[in-house]
């Protein structure tokens, strides 16, 4: 089945969103109930739309696609039923940043909001009018989900079951792994800098107060990695979570969209936009600026820390103590510069886990042996310098529980929360009216209580 990309783009925001868009001829969608949980339905057209969906990203053709996909509309319409009775509630602040992180995304695929518009022929107003009851539908079933697994845990006795359990051929391979300590610096900023950066803020800024949308300009210019592709949304905060100066200014902001003066914080300079605040929490965009550093204080701090690398070559220092005293990344100094990864909290890393400047020096290390000095990138995009010493090299093998804890740990809780899930429905199943139209009664999974 060949799909062009328009095709795809197509394919893909009608499942999401699930909305009746007419075609080329002006022809309506020919559409009926399939399905009927309790007081709600499913249509032919929400599994034709996912259906394709899956082939328009590569999933192969399989003679029950349409089965496997009814079988997980119904399980979700189950879990919304449940939520209704349940009276889970979504705030508008929450579904309003879900809304609009997903049509940063589709604006983002077909280049803007004026196409966006042409692809559905409505104004962006009346395609968020479409959305926002979809969206809201969605995170109610995810939270009733999670309100089923709340208090499930993995014990060692349950985990070390579990793993004994397993198929030998279903325990995972592990790629070798790295535990890394580091020490690292960072290059001093010049004034000249700190205003360039402060400049650039201030043309965006009186962009945006223009009519140029924030989000737009995010994705542009924003050097925050993790947020820029997001539009610059942060997702909800309380202030612990936030840098002071950056807590400070969000949650001054009184007005839905209103924007920030230019607010210096420990990463750089940002300008801040309110998408909502409830209680304790705020939901921000911000568009961050880092001074950009001059050669000759990156050559400094080469410098400095090739002084830090030769006392550790030559005993004068221990790298615990140079870590302790010298390092400025706070996360990892105490802990004698043990890194963390980010992708999974844990200290290890496989080299396909590492930014490329890290991999390329980390790869030809021995255990025990220091790094020179080069340059890299923290998580928050500044640059600094680093040091490294591989504390620890795991060989690639199958999992176990002595390597491999963790892992093995959040596989059994996983399994757990499955059979919780699993369970919930076998009983709600008994207790709920369900009809299923006669064309798909050929689907096996039926048999298992769908029909009564």
């Amino acid at each position: 089945m060949k799909i062009n990309f328009s095709k795809k783009l197509f394919i893909f925001l009608l499942f999401v969103f699930t909305v009746n868009v007419a075609n080329s001829q002006n022809e309506e969608m020919i559409d009926r109930v399939v399905a009927i949980v309790g007081d709600k339905i499913i249509l032919q057209s929400d599994i034709e739309n996912q259906v394709l969906q899956y082939l328009s990203q590569g999933y192969p053709i399989s003679s029950n696609m349409e089965c496997e996909v009814l079988m997980q509309l119904l399980t979700q319409k189950l879990l919304l039923t449940q939520a209704e009775l349940d009276s889970i509630e979504v705030s508008a602040g929450r579904v309003e940043s879900e809304l609009e992180r997903r049509l940063m995304y589709f604006v983002r695929q077909v280049g803007s909001e004026k196409k966006l518009e042409e692809f559905y022929n409505k104004s962006m107003l009346e395609i968020k009018e479409d959305f926002r009851p979809l969206i809201e539908e969605q995170m109610k079933t995810q939270m009733m989900q999670s309100s089923l697994m709340t208090g499930i845990d993995a014990s060692p006795k349950a985990v070390e079951k579990f793993y004994k359990d397993m198929p030998e051929d279903s325990i995972p391979m592990i790629n070798t792994q790295y535990e890394i300590n580091q020490i690292l610096v960072y290059p001093k900023q010049n004034e000249e800098a700190r205003n360039e950066a402060r400049e650039k803020l201030l043309n965006l800024r009186q962009r945006i107060i223009d009519g140029e949308r924030f989000s737009t300009l995010a994705v542009l210019y924003s050097e925050d990695p993790g947020s820029a592709r997001r539009g610059g949304e942060l997702g909800f905060r309380s202030k612990d979570e936030l840098d002071p100066e950056f807590a400070k200014a969000a949650f001054r902001l009184s007005d839905d969209g209103g924007i920030s003066r230019i607010v210096e914080s420990e990463y750089g300079f940002h300008i801040i936009q309110l998408i909502a605040k409830e209680r304790n929490q705020v939901n921000v965009r911000h568009i961050l600026i880092i001074p950009k550093v001059k050669i000759e204080d990156k050559v400094a701090a080469k410098s400095r820390l090739d002084s830090i690398a030769n006392l550790i070559k030559s005993d004068s220092l221990s790298f615990k103590e140079a870590a302790l005293n010298f390092s400025e990344d706070e996360q990892s100094r105490l802990n004698e510069g043990l890194m963390v990864n980010p992708m999974n909290a844990s200290t290890k890393f496989t080299l396909d886990e590492l930014p490329t400047n890290e991999y390329s020096v980390i790869k030809d290390l021995k255990v025990g042996e220091l790094s020179e000095p080069f340059e890299s990138r923290d998580e928050n995009g500044k640059v600094a310098f680093k040091i490294v010493r591989i504390n620890k090299k795991v060989e690639a093998h199958r999992a176990n529980l002595k390597d491999d804890y963790e892992m093995i740990q959040q596989m059994t809780l996983m399994n757990k929360q499955q059979s919780v899930v699993d369970k919930w429905i076998t009983e709600k199943k008994k207790k709920t009216y369900i009809h299923i139209d006669e064309s798909f009664l050929k689907c096996e999974f039926l048999k298992d209580g769908w029909i009564k």
